[in-house]
């Protein structure tokens, strides 16, 4: 099969380069690529006695053709035929819009299936438009492809037809059989066709459980070869002890699970290779601190340098400010770079961090600039690692002689699965609070009582605090959910006298930037904004927050959100307004009210709504997965990641009938270039 991955997709019959244009829009350049662009649902299409269908469900009804197909003309000039079909016991009245085809592809006396919406009464019964197919053709499940503008799900599915035809008799399988006689897993081109066009449910399943078996070993087998490529020999050595005079330099006391993470975190520094660390901790678990410590025992202990790399300028900023702080009493230098930096002063950080005189730099992607060096860079830091992917933390790395790597994140993510999705570094978890922070008062209300939700706001701006008010849209279209652009009349109105300032996603960097610092430095008092504010700047003075139509965020969204107020000492309030009546929605709703504990949210969003609001836009840095589901198909995940490590330390892997797996996990990751070798 591999040859197909270098066979165009124009070459395909019934494609051309009109719609191979479309195609690749898809993500679909070869025809090797398309055989692996699997349905995203299936219809059932083996057909149900007219009188069995339920009104207002969509179903498919075998039914022969009584009459030909009589034409209508209706108001505008426009063409509209009717057929009436029977299955022998009941008739169905059909109607098409504007067809002109429907007379020659529909003939009295021959058997269809029909998939529509059925409509009418408990005696009567219709399809509008329905779908339709010969009988003799008809396959029971019916593909459904991602399809895009110009190219329908059921041109995909003649292209994926034609391109099957192309599979020689045998295709060579990545797995070799004695992994699939140990799973009980199908050959290669049972799934391949099974997973296109299932000729019944249960060949279906066996061709997914297959191919998401595959998809997972690929996936785990290329994170364990980027992190064996790190196991290189630990050319940055420090002191496994945990730096106690450093913690006394602190003007507070770090947490029991602050000290577990940096007392895991030097043993990996001790170790023999170079440590490669996740920091999860959920909103305000202090993981800089975590960071400070390393730095200082990096550049006082061993005499290195150390770099961490934030998202956006302002958080650049906000680590700036606070290390600089935390790190002043052990006459550690700190540097700042972002793309504000500019002419002499940026020439004359290069040059001091060249030399060894900055012993801590942070910065955006500046960092990755190709003029930057470091005297001797030991340990690389990245912030909200979820905004970063891998060939980036790979990038920042590059600047050393195989640095430390530790990544941090505020987006809590169950253990059991961060474990697998993570499979290139180890995980320390924060799971206690810092004495003094306030737990976040959470209210449910609906719209009904927004003016009395206003007025709790207005208190607080009049003890001299400030607030967040989220809306999910920039601009107001036909849901009729509050936008940003129609919410400030609404709050200007409101709060004649307070200073507002809106925030979203459209604006230039440097418009953000200069409104996020603005309310940071207390010169705005509400904060209109998108969810754009969910990874920000800490602005302890800002301690309640106001979140419209709340049922249309996930439930970790709406935990981030909630981390940008409690931040201080002072008691914090987040009010959800939800005119919602659906249940579920509002258990999802109440469950985020009751608890602030990030981990049992994201194991209740993980249920509920899948991996995406963790792992959304790809924004994690892993291969896109073609059909494997990190939370749907938990179990063979872990069989995946088991068999993983048992080939990864055997020789396996080194044997000829490997070599096709290996040949996919490279191909899997190409998007990720220079991190597998």
């Amino acid at each position: 099969m591999s040859s197909l991955f270098e066979r165009s997709i124009e070459t395909l019959r019934g494609v051309g380069q009109k719609r191979g244009v479309l195609f690749r829009k898809l993500g679909v350049p070869t025809v090797g690529d398309l055989l692996e662009l699997y349905p995203r649902a299936y219809e059932d299409w083996s057909g149900v006695p007219i009188l069995e269908t339920t009104l207002e469900q969509v179903c498919t009804v075998r039914a022969t053709v009584c009459d030909p197909p009589t034409e209508h003309r209706i108001r505008g000039g426009r063409l509209l035929y009717k057929v009436k079909v029977t299955d022998g016991s009941d008739d169905m009245a059909l109607t098409f819009f504007n067809n002109r085809y429907i007379p020659t592809l529909l003939k009295a006396g021959q058997e269809y299936l029909f998939h529509g919406k059925v409509q009418g009464n408990l005696t009567r019964r219709e399809m509008l438009s329905p779908q339709f197919t010969p009988a003799d053709r008809a396959r029971p499940i019916v593909p459904v492809y991602p399809a895009t503008a110009g190219l329908t799900s059921r041109q995909i599915s003649a292209a994926v037809a034609e391109a099957l035809q192309l599979l020689p008799e045998t295709v060579s399988d990545p797995l070799p059989l004695e992994l699939r006689e140990r799973f009980h897993l199908c050959h290669l081109n049972f799934a391949l066709e099974h997973v296109h066009f299932p000729a019944a449910q249960e060949d279906l399943s066996i061709a997914r459980t297959r191919l998401i078996f595959e998809e997972f070993l690929v996936l785990q087998l290329g994170l364990l070869r980027i992190k064996s490529g790190r196991r290189g020999q630990n050319r940055h050595p420090v002191s496994p002890d945990f730096p106690e005079d450093f913690a006394r330099l602190l003007p507070f006391a770090l947490t029991g699970a602050q000290r577990r993470a940096v007392t895991e975190c030097l043993k990996d520094m001790a170790g023999p290779s170079p440590m490669n660390r996740l920091i999860q901790g959920d909103v305000g678990s202090g993981k800089t601190a975590v960071a400070a410590a390393l730095c200082y025992r990096m550049i006082c202990g061993a005499g290195e340098q150390a770099a961490l790399m934030a998202p956006t300028e302002i958080l650049a900023d906000q680590h700036f400010a606070t290390l600089s702080r935390l790190l002043a009493p052990a006459q550690i230098r700190v540097g700042l770079l972002t793309a504000a930096v500019k002419g002499r002063p940026r020439k004359e950080l290069l040059e001091d961090l060249a030399a060894g005189r900055i012993q801590l730099l942070i910065g955006t992607h500046a960092l990755l600039s190709e003029g930057l060096r470091f005297q001797n860079l030991g340990l690389v830091i990245t912030d909200e690692q979820h905004r970063f992917g891998v060939d980036q933390r790979s990038a920042l790395q590059q600047k050393g002689d195989s640095p430390h790597l530790l990544v941090m994140s505020a987006t809590p993510i169950p253990r059991t699965l961060a474990l697998m999705i993570y499979g290139d570094l180890d995980i320390s978890v924060l799971d206690e609070l810092p004495p003094g922070r306030q737990p976040i008062e959470t209210y449910l209300i609906d719209t009904a009582k927004r003016a009395r939700a206003f007025a709790y706001v207005q208190k607080h701006l009049d003890a001299g605090y400030q607030g967040y008010l989220i809306c999910p849209l920039i601009e107001g279209d036909e849901t009729g959910l509050m936008s940003v652009d129609a919410y400030r009349a609404l709050v200007e109105k409101a709060f004649p006298r307070a200073s507002v300032a809106t925030l979203h996603g459209r604006m230039k960097p440097a418009e953000k930037e200069a409104v996020m610092a603005a309310f940071s430095r207390g010169e705005t008092q509400l904060l209109i904004s998108t969810t754009v504010v969910e990874v920000g700047v800490d602005v302890p003075n800002a301690v309640i927050m106001l979140i419209e139509n709340a049922e249309r965020f996930g439930l970790s969204q709406l935990h981030q959100l909630r981390g940008r107020v409690g931040r201080g000492t002072a008691r914090s309030t987040c009010i959800l307004l939800s005119d919602a009546q659906n249940e579920d929605t509002l258990e999802r709703l109440r469950l985020f009210r009751d608890t602030t504990d990030g981990f049992r949210i994201a194991e209740a969003d993980l249920k509920l709504r899948g991996p995406g609001d963790f792992f959304g836009s790809r924004q994690h840095g892993l291969p896109k997965l073609s059909i494997a589901d990190m939370t749907q198909d938990l179990a063979l995940l872990q069989q995946a990641r088991q068999c993983a490590h048992e080939l990864a330390h055997s020789d396996a892997l080194s044997r000829p009938e490997y070599r096709g797996l290996l040949g996919q996990m490279r191909r899997l990751f190409r998007d990720s270039q220079g991190v597998l070798n």
